[in-house]
């Protein structure tokens, strides 16, 4: 069974009561919740996690590559600063794609700029919790396709 690793940056474990305006009223639990429907639908299994911490990311990145077969990752704020997972995506070798709630490139300036998505397959954002399981749909695509 293929597995896939969701990654959650900082900030998402408030979701639902942070900035409603621009995130929606999802939680991270019914994300994840969803999530595990879909993977359960497309026969895959995944593993959620969520850390404020670039260090422990950056550690879950470069140990996915033993067991998963795919990440899909929602660097949050890290995605505009973080050349550390950056590099933790590039050096894992396994395919990722990128996910936000929010359109980042109707927002501030500074968010139009993500550091990671030239290191992944590909970046989805603005759909709210749509966006996820598109990404999880094009995860599941990439490793489906592709023998690890």
């Amino acid at each position: 069974m293929k597995r896939i690793l969701v990654i959650h940056g900082p900030n998402l474990n408030l979701l639902g009561t942070r900035e409603p305006e621009v995130y929606g009223k999802v939680t991270l639990e019914e994300i994840n919740k969803q999530l595990s429907g879909l993977a359960g639908e497309l026969g895959v299994e995944l593993e959620a996690f969520q850390s404020s911490h670039e260090g422990d990311i950056v550690d879950k990145i470069g140990q996915a590559r033993k067991s998963f077969d795919a990440i899909l990752i929602n660097p949050a704020a890290y995605t505009h600063t973080s050349v550390a997972i950056r590099d933790a995506v590039a050096a894992c070798g396994l395919p990722a794609v990128e996910v936000h709630l929010s359109n980042i490139y109707g927002r501030e300036e500074f968010r139009h700029k993500s550091l990671i998505a030239p290191v992944c397959r590909g970046q989805i954002s603005g759909f709210g919790l749509e966006s996820y399981l598109l990404a999880l749909r094009a995860a599941f695509g990439i490793v489906k396709n592709e023998r690890k």
